[in-house]
């Protein structure tokens, strides 16, 4: 039984890479992940504002590009609350991670606006990274943005950073595009290597005692993998390059749908900082009890077995799931 995949060039033991997290701020629990079965970990992000903390061109596209929202202005964490932190320290990180374990290590580079942070990038693969996740988070709140000027800032920091490094980029996405297909399409043709999806948007929330808007983190539940899981599905015959799934998944039943799906690893937090690093070897114990039964002898025999290209009708991934779910409910599913 086979459980190696291949994901953005590299040769991966198994399918699971605990995502970026603060499980990777320390050496130890990157080796305890490593020893419960990790293939290869993703670092903890690396934010623009932390490596540039004074940036002018940062500020000018947040103020902007959202006058007449002074009110919206105050979500935007001010470049004086990453002071206590130290954008070498993430390289010397990085080095102290390859000292100490054999499985790839990936940096993560978190960011919007084109500018010297980028940078970074460099310095990573030379710390040692073996590849690059670039998170573009960024949230088009300015009416007088379009659809295409959105997609084209993606676009140029894919270029920009894949430009300077020869290690492999994968871009992380949030699916909050009009046609993702087509952007999916356009940023591989841009240079990425492979697509994470999906990035889990924060939402805030409102404090009603201060009237301040403030953060609000929940982690992730296994209902939410069915939306990189459709995605994967369909996107697997239509790019060359690798596909990784994040959010959602917490089960070897997970997992295995990913990989069906056509996802070449899948990536994971929440279940690790909810049940601990030791579910990991629970997950491939689960991976190779189905593979066993279903008398599949390799992970890559399994990968993309029920893509868009795979099945009978493409069109259950679109139009007729919603028809056929719609229409098949009735009052007595809620009885």
């Amino acid at each position: 039984m086979n459980l190696e995949t291949t994901y953005l060039g590299l040769t991966l033991k198994n399918p699971l890479v605990p995502s970026a997290s603060p499980l990777s701020t320390e050496v130890d629990y990157v080796k305890k992940m490593e020893d419960a079965g990790a293939s290869a970990v993703v670092m903890y992000s690396l934010f623009e504002e932390q490596i540039t903390k004074e940036n002018i061109a940062l500020d000018h596209f947040l103020t902007h590009a959202n006058e007449g929202y002074a009110e919206a202005l105050s979500y935007f964490p001010d470049p004086g609350v990453y002071h206590n932190l130290n954008a070498e320290d993430y390289l010397t990180h990085i080095r102290k991670l390859k000292e100490a374990v054999d499985i790839p290590v990936i940096a993560s580079l978190n960011g919007v606006s084109e500018g010297g942070w980028m940078s970074y990038a460099e310095k990573m693969e030379q710390a040692g990274a073996d590849a690059l996740e670039l998170n573009i988070y960024y949230i088009a709140a300015d009416p007088n943005l379009s659809a295409e000027e959105v997609e084209q800032k993606y676009i140029n920091d894919v270029k920009a950073v894949k430009k300077n490094i020869t290690i492999p980029v994968a871009v992380k996405l949030a699916p909050y595009f009009s046609a993702f297909a087509n952007m999916a399409v356009r940023l591989e043709k841009a240079g990425a290597d492979g697509l994470v999806l999906f990035n889990r948007f924060y939402q805030p929330d409102f404090d009603l005692d201060e009237f301040e808007v403030e953060p609000s983190l929940e982690l992730s539940s296994s209902f939410e993998k069915r939306l990189p899981l459709r995605w994967i599905a369909m996107l697997r015959p239509h790019l060359k390059g690798s596909l990784a799934a994040t959010s959602g998944i917490h089960t070897a039943e997970d997992v295995i749908k990913m990989l069906l799906a056509g996802a070449d690893v899948a990536m994971m937090a929440s279940v690790l900082l909810k049940n601990g690093i030791g579910t990991l070897r629970d997950i491939t114990e689960g991976i190779k009890e189905f593979m066993e039964e279903k008398e599949y002898e390799s992970v890559s025999e399994m990968k993309g077995a029920m893509s868009s290209s795979s099945i009978g009708d493409p069109s259950k991934f679109e139009r007729a799931n919603y028809i056929k779910t719609l229409q098949g409910f009735t009052m007595e599913d809620i009885t």
